[in-house]
């Protein structure tokens, strides 16, 4: 049973917490929480998935936990490395919980960074987007997207192979740095997907390959995209998911114009998890961010911010999405048609780009 059907499929939800790895009720966790007093995150922007009212609905519901933002700009890679360095450290450097993309779980887990725990709508969650044990589970998933100053580019771009015109010349930015970036890295797939390469290693090949024509051609442009960067004309052109692209839209209110694209020539899901670290100060805290974050409330937060939440079917099915959310969402025709790659593709493509941008392509991407 692939993702998607297993995403439609769950529509049951677990009552009590006592399905949780911990032994407590939610009112016991709740009293150790807040007796912690401290939630530290790590790489969480506000604009990415509707982080900060989703940060904000957390401080509002628990009022005694206040919560240490660390490097909201992070990468993957820079979550991992946060726990790395601050095994043996109890101070406010050290994050509780961390937010990575797909294949970062596993490595994570395998590595023993992760602390296993289950929340109490387990159940709901797909079985293929999460580890049996609670180290790490699906949270939420978006689709590669091109995101595009309309101020700046007149013939929008619709499709991967559009990119490499000689029109995009210095236009086309990735929205991280592909050796840490779990954003960047899976924008190298889905440009290899757009080849009509399998997911996996034969299609970061094919990715590598086609970003270093496009920075041969003198199109790509060696910047982190973001909002800012797309509005001043430095990054026209982002590949980037599409709620970060929708997000950037909302917040430059038509100034510049911007329009996000999901490429005909690929439809690539991607996959985000939650998980928290094996070494975190404020354990209680941790798991009660994760009960936030995959109750209801958590989840349509996500959803406001233009991410469909990991629990999108369950929600639906018991009619309390608001129907002004669903309304805000992009057309589904993209959705529909989305791939979701087995997580063995994801590792795989990740350890070949990671491996292989200094070499194949050679442009060292800065912020």
């Amino acid at each position: 049973m692939n993702f998607r059907t297993r995403l439609a499929a769950t529509a049951s939800i677990i009552a009590m917490l006592g399905s949780a790895v911990s032994a407590q009720t939610l009112a016991e966790l709740e009293a150790a929480a807040k007796a912690e007093g401290m939630l530290t995150t790590i790489a969480l922007p506000h604009s990415w998935c509707g982080y900060g009212d989703v940060i904000a609905g957390f401080k509002a519901k628990y009022p005694e936990i206040s919560v240490n933002e660390l490097n909201p700009d992070a990468g993957s890679a820079d979550e991992l490395e946060a726990i790395r360095a601050n095994k043996d450290n109890k101070g406010p450097q050290a994050p509780d919980v961390i937010d990575v993309g797909l294949a970062f779980g596993p490595a994570a887990q395998a590595e023993g960074l992760l602390a296993p725990y289950k929340v109490s709508t387990w159940d709901t969650i797909p079985d293929d987007a999460k580890d049996a044990d609670g180290h790490w589970y699906g949270d939420y998933y978006g689709v590669m997207s091109l995101v595009v100053n309309t101020d700046l580019v007149d013939n929008v771009p619709t499709s991967f192979a559009d990119l490499l015109k000689p029109e995009y010349a210095g236009q086309v930015a990735l929205a991280g740095d592909p050796r840490a970036s779990n954003q960047a890295i899976l924008g190298i797939l889905a440009a290899g997907m757009a080849r009509g390469a399998e997911p996996g290693a034969e299609a970061a090949e094919a990715g590598l390959q086609f970003f270093k024509e496009l920075n041969e051609a003198g199109n790509f442009v060696p910047v982190i995209g973001k909002a800012g960067t797309l509005a001043q004309g430095t990054t026209p052109i982002v590949i980037a998911w599409d709620y970060n692209g929708l997000s950037w839209r909302d917040g430059l209110n038509g100034n510049p114009p911007v329009e996000v694209i999901v490429p005909s020539d690929v439809s690539l899901a991607g996959v985000y998890v939650q998980a928290i670290s094996a070494y975190a100060p404020q354990p209680n805290a941790a798991k009660l961010w994760q009960e936030y974050l995959y109750s209801d409330e958590g989840q349509l937060g996500w959803l406001a911010g233009y991410c469909h939440p990991i629990r999108f079917n369950d929600l639906v099915e018991r009619g309390v999405v608001p129907q002004e959310l669903l309304d805000k969402l992009p057309p589904p025709e993209g959705y529909a048609v989305a791939v979701f790659p087995a997580i063995e593709a994801v590792n795989a493509n990740s350890d070949a780009v990671k491996a292989g941008w200094d070499s194949v392509v050679g442009a060292s991407v800065v912020d």
